[in-house]
């Protein structure tokens, strides 16, 4: 079995989306990428627009999806980093601000800065998901990307936050734990399609990472290398499959094959000569259409969907700053004429991005489906290695006020003016 012998660093990323359930196992490789050695797909029958709305449907989704996964891999899971997507995700930038406690920055001081800058009031009923560390200022440097070791008295951090409807959690939660599976941990769709498909230079210069799926638009915005700006819109590709369903009379099933293989976002690169068989409903006869037709069907919904996803761009302010463009990925964006129609109307450069750094199944892997999928195994290794560096870390020096035994012992051995030096010190 391929990954037999590394069971033990085997990461499994779960994509729950609108239209497909993915499973997929991997291991960190030698080389610093990604090893994919599993993967499992099934049709999603119980989530509409990244939400589940049928939690019977959902859980024989992913049960058949991590059952085909685990044959693959020649491994049980037993745990899985879930995406989380849809119109109930909102996002926020935060500040905050502490007192460096001894003139140089510890990792405690960066915890207390961040619980600092996620001490903000959210909505009732919504879950922090994320706090994202944007960039730091000591006293009056900022642009600072990793404070630790440096001297100062003033500590700010600028973070994104993420929140998630609290109930859309808890029943993604209760849908993996009824297949006897461990949730490691809730990720947002864009923030793991971006470990996938975005490079280091497109994250400094500037980038707008759209993720089209089967029910939701996915949008993230680096700037500097820190993601800046996130947001959901509900059209996506089950809107383009309906609208050839509705004008081509024909059943839905038949509406996404029809889709999948023939259709073309822009009308003037769809050939009128060649023509499709598209089946009617009920008893009636199949009929001839051109593929122009069909796109003609098809450029208003791409084109009302890329017209949503520049207006976004352009009220998060960061539209001058995106100067590397716009990155499209996810299922929705394989279709031809996709990257020509969205340069049309963002009047930027536009390229559609797979996974990088993938081996093992690349060629099943490498398609721009798969994204969510194997970004959420390339969070996971990321969140591992820091866990293991964090617990190889020698334990932090706590203030001395956390330990009240030891300081007393230290005060009973100083002269009375160290004392009254000592206390001044420690209350202004």
């Amino acid at each position: 079995m391929a990954g037999e012998p590394n069971v033990s660093n085997m990461v499994v990323g779960l994509d729950i989306g609108t239209s497909k359930v993915v499973a997929i196992v991997g291991q960190p490789s030698d080389d610093g990428g990604l090893e994919i050695v599993g993967i499992g797909s099934h049709p999603s029958r119980g989530m509409k627009k990244g939400v589940v709305i049928n939690i019977e449907s959902t859980v024989q989704s992913i049960q058949r999806a991590v059952e085909e996964a685990e044959l693959m891999a020649g491994c049980d899971i037993h745990s899985v980093y879930v995406g989380i997507a849809g119109s109930h995700i909102s996002s926020m930038n935060s500040d905050g601000v502490v007192a460096i406690k001894e003139r140089e920055v510890t990792p405690y001081d960066i915890e207390r800065v961040i619980d600092s800058a996620r001490a903000r009031a959210i909505s009732e009923g919504q879950r922090i998901l994320h706090v994202l560390p944007q960039e730091y200022a000591i006293d009056t440097q900022e642009g600072i990307r990793e404070p630790l070791g440096m001297s100062g008295v003033r500590l700010e951090a600028r973070v994104h936050l993420v929140t998630a409807a609290l109930n859309a959690v808890q029943n993604i939660e209760k849908c993996v734990h009824r297949c006897n599976l461990e949730v490691d941990d809730i990720i947002l769709e864009q923030l793991a399609s971006s470990h996938a498909v975005l490079t280091e230079d497109e994250r400094e210069l500037g980038v707008c990472m759209v993720d089209i799926g089967g029910g939701t638009t996915d949008i993230a915005v680096f700037t500097e290398g820190a993601i800046r700006y996130t947001a959901v819109i509900p059209i996506a590709g089950d809107q383009v499959t309906n609208d050839i369903a509705m004008a081509l009379r024909t059943p839905t099933q038949y509406a996404e094959d029809i889709k999948v293989k023939y259709a073309c976002a822009l009308t003037q690169m769809a050939s009128n000569d060649e023509t499709i068989k598209v089946p009617s409903v009920g008893d009636r006869p199949a009929r001839d259409l051109s593929r122009q037709a069909l796109a003609q069907v098809v450029e208003p919904r791409y084109e009302e969907l890329f017209t949503l996803v520049r207006e976004e761009l352009r009220r998060s302010g960061f539209e001058d700053l995106v100067a590397a463009g716009i990155v499209l990925t996810g299922g929705t964006s394989r279709m031809e004429g996709v990257a020509e129609l969205a340069e049309e109307i963002f009047h930027m450069p536009v390229r559609i991005a797979c996974p990088q750094n993938v081996r093992g199944l690349a060629d099943v892997v490498r398609n721009p489906i798969y994204s969510t999928g194997v970004g959420l195994l390339q969070y996971g290794i990321k969140q591992a290695n820091s866990e293991n560096r964090s617990s190889r870390r020698p334990p932090r020096e706590q203030p001395s006020r956390k330990y009240p035994t030891e300081r007393n012992q230290v005060q009973d051995e100083l002269s009375p003016m160290e004392k009254v030096k000592r206390w001044f010190k420690g209350n202004f």
